[in-house]
């Protein structure tokens, strides 16, 4: 009975403390782009050399983490003439470095582990960005156009207008991920009430060697969203699975998106579209590695 009162109490403490900081980043955020206009992000990455690709993980950081937005916004940068390189930067750090993330991963996994976090995967997406242009896949490129794919709709002039929309589309984000947050949550609430903490230190522990490459391939295919990943990683910490683990099987799951994946194959052909499977895998496992020594 102890053990259900529990698991109930993590349950809704976690959806509550969750639906609070999912609204109030995303509609800090919404505000926030209001104030940047577009054409200042496009103007950030044009920049040339390894300045593109810095700022194209800082635009990939700031804007919508959805993939309806991400992609048309990819088809737009491609379109401007913007190195290939910061593109891609801007396309593996959208899934990875929103502000919804971090700022959940903060609250519940504690700040050193989202500065690592943001460090290594900020990192991964200007060095992938660098080396995809480098080895030329710029080539495996689908010739296709969308267009309005990067204009966004008219900004409130006042600012109680400009919360208003902010906090509309939050709210709109948050009903599209709820289902994805809620499983996520039951998920953790069991393994933190019933699941044995031998059983996870046995196979996960920090002396597994080779448990952080398998969360990589787990996470991969498995496509848990960052709001179901979060809270099942921190009953996984909690049951002793180390972070370098639970921080793989979290960034093979968000990065892998399986719609945006879906949507990139529309613009990127098969070979860019698998090396971007494998850019996220050997991100996870590098990452994990370097969470464990860290």
């Amino acid at each position: 009975m102890n053990t259900i009162t529990d698991t109930l109490y993590y349950f809704m403490y976690i959806v509550v403390e969750l639906t609070i900081l999912f609204l109030a980043i995303s509609t800090l955020v919404g505000i926030l782009l209001m104030y940047i206009p577009q054409e200042k992000m496009n103007r950030w990455m044009t920049r040339k050399g390894i300045f593109g690709n810095i700022f194209g993980a800082i635009v990939g950081a700031l804007t919508p983490f959805c993939a309806c937005s991400t992609v048309p916004m990819t088809v737009g940068f491609l379109e401007m003439g913007i190195s290939f390189g910061a593109v891609m930067s801007f396309v593996i750090a959208s899934p990875l470095l929103n502000p919804i993330i971090i700022g959940m991963m903060a609250t519940v996994m504690g700040l050193k582990v989202t500065i690592v976090y943001f460090f290594v995967t900020f990192i991964a997406s200007i060095v992938f960005g660098i080396i995809l242009e480098k080895l030329g896949f710029k080539k495996y490129l689908k010739k296709v156009r969308v267009k309005g794919g990067n204009t966004r709709e008219n900004v409130p002039v006042q600012f109680g207008q400009k919360f208003k929309k902010a906090f509309s589309g939050a709210w709109e984000d948050y009903r599209s991920v709820l289902a994805y947050l809620l499983v996520g949550v039951a998920i953790g609430a069991v393994i933190y009430g019933y699941l044995p903490q031998e059983f996870i230190v046995k196979i996960a522990g920090p002396d597994q060697f080779f448990a952080i490459p398998i969360a990589s391939i787990i996470g991969v295919p498995l496509y848990i969203r960052a709001e179901s990943a979060i809270p099942i990683g921190l009953s996984l910490m909690d049951k002793g699975m180390s972070t370098g683990a639970v921080m793989a099987l979290i960034i093979g799951g968000a990065g892998m998106a399986i719609p945006e994946m879906t949507m990139l194959s529309s613009i990127f052909k098969k070979k860019l579209v698998a090396t971007m499977v494998v850019v996220i895998f050997l991100t996870a496992t590098i990452g994990g590695y370097i969470f464990n020594i860290i």
